[in-house]
């Protein structure tokens, strides 16, 4: 081991020390860029792509397929069902295990995921450099969207009721007052004479 002479920081991979120009720091540990890879599939990790466990990092994918709920809709994007129950990764599956139902409505899930929010929407940790804050609460860029339409929101465009958030526009239709000037669906003021 190389004597560290600077009493700098060391990387979390290699062990050796990190120089400002070449580091990148995640969780309050340094490491060289070259060594910011996920610990299975080797690929380049940003912050954005990061998942932290412990002292280990992976991408998200990975981390999902090691750590992640098991089942329909996770792993791979929602919509997903996948097979690989991860042997490849160390996992152990027994076949028989009892069914644990998943929380359906996932955009109810507040929950602190390693010391940062959990998003509202996904359930995953939301990290400073992906975080959105709104409704009170912290959103992943990608999730903060309207529930009906998808549209990307911003602080300034969105509109909140019961912990989910909505373009104007959708909360105007789906929650706004009914009646004279409001369209003329049912409970609407009509006119006659």
């Amino acid at each position: 081991r190389m004597p560290n002479w600077g009493g700098g920081k060391k990387c979390g991979v290699c062990q050796k020390a990190v120089y400002f120009a070449e580091e990148v720091q995640c969780e309050g540990s340094s490491f060289h860029k070259s060594c910011f890879l996920c610990m299975v599939c080797k690929k380049n990790l940003d912050s954005t792509t990061v998942a932290v466990h412990g002292e280990e990092i992976y991408c998200k994918s990975c981390y999902g397929k090691k750590y992640g709920p098991k089942g329909y809709g996770y792993g791979q994007g929602a919509g997903t069902l996948s097979m690989d129950k991860g042997e490849s990764l160390g996992i152990k599956y027994e076949e028989g295990q009892p069914h644990r139902p998943t929380n359906p409505n996932a955009s109810r899930m507040a929950q602190k995921v390693g010391g940062s929010d959990g998003c509202p929407r996904c359930g995953q940790a939301v990290y400073a450099a992906e975080k959105v804050i709104g409704a009170g609460k912290s959103w992943h860029k990608s999730c903060f969207r309207c529930a009906k339409c998808g549209k990307s929101l911003e602080s300034t465009t969105l509109a909140d009721k019961d912990g989910e958030i909505y373009c104007k526009g959708c909360y105007a239709k789906n929650f706004g007052p009914k009646g004279f000037g409001f369209g003329q669906g049912a409970g609407a003021l009509i006119h006659s004479q």
